[in-house]
């Protein structure tokens, strides 16, 4: 399996009190999946999201990844894990402000080391370009809409070639037509480089292009269930 979580809990204190977010969460998603989380807001599907990924470790349970126990290993092997791994695409797109497009995408490709300039830069025309802004390659964050960005976003998340990417509600801040382009995208980029793809929606029609659906409710796994997908 490529992701397995086991009896995962996740509590934290609000107010001087234990606030239980998830619990006895257990799942697996196989190579290649793609997988949709959905439910409603508090429901604990980012604080899944962030568990799968190393990036906080559950008050109780396991998460494998891609045969890593990620509680065995440290803050610093977990984000050694994540930059060879793991990509990510975020609501907000998360770009740096002071970098370009080109510049953006390159940075989990210099994180990751191990490519020549010429190469990672060549890689990261090609992704942009690849969604539709080759033109767009020396343009500020600020410069692009919205939609743009989440490109940008787009091509980042695949840059280094990762084996598992995740998404947070990748088209809740985008309107209904960029939207669907950007999960044209993800599907697109998914299918032919064999990634798997978890990805939090509300959004049933969003969902319903996944192959698979987890449904979470008060913390917990309500549904799992297959689909035809796209």
């Amino acid at each position: 399996m490529m992701i397995e979580a086991r009896d995962l809990e996740q509590t934290y204190s609000s107010g001087g009190r234990p606030l239980t977010v998830l619990r006895q969460i257990n799942l697996a998603i196989a190579p290649r999946e793609f997988v949709a989380v959905m439910g409603p807001s508090g429901s604990g599907k980012t604080t899944l999201l962030g568990l799968l990924a190393g990036l906080d470790r559950p008050t109780r349970g396991v998460v494998r990844l891609d045969g890593d126990d990620l509680g065995s290993l440290s803050e610093d092997a977990r984000a050694r894990l994540r930059a060879e791994k793991v990509g990510f695409v975020f609501q907000t797109f998360q770009l740096m402000p002071t970098l370009t497009a080109l510049e953006n995408v390159l940075v989990p490709l210099e994180l990751r080391g191990g490519a020549n300039g010429a190469a990672a830069e060549t890689r990261a025309r090609q992704l942009l370009e690849r969604v539709g802004l080759g033109d767009r390659l020396d343009h500020y964050p600020a410069q692009l809409s919205g939609g743009e960005q989440q490109r940008v976003g787009v091509a980042r998340a695949f840059a280094a070639e990762p084996k598992v990417l995740l998404a947070d509600e990748p088209t809740g801040s985008l309107d209904a037509e960029t939207g669907r382009a950007v999960i044209d995208l993800l599907v697109e980029l998914n299918r032919d480089a064999g990634t798997t793809l978890v990805l939090v929606t509300h959004d049933s029609a969003l969902a319903a292009r996944a192959r698979r659906v987890i449904r979470i409710a008060g913390g917990t796994i309500v549904a799992d269930t297959r689909t035809e997908g796209p």
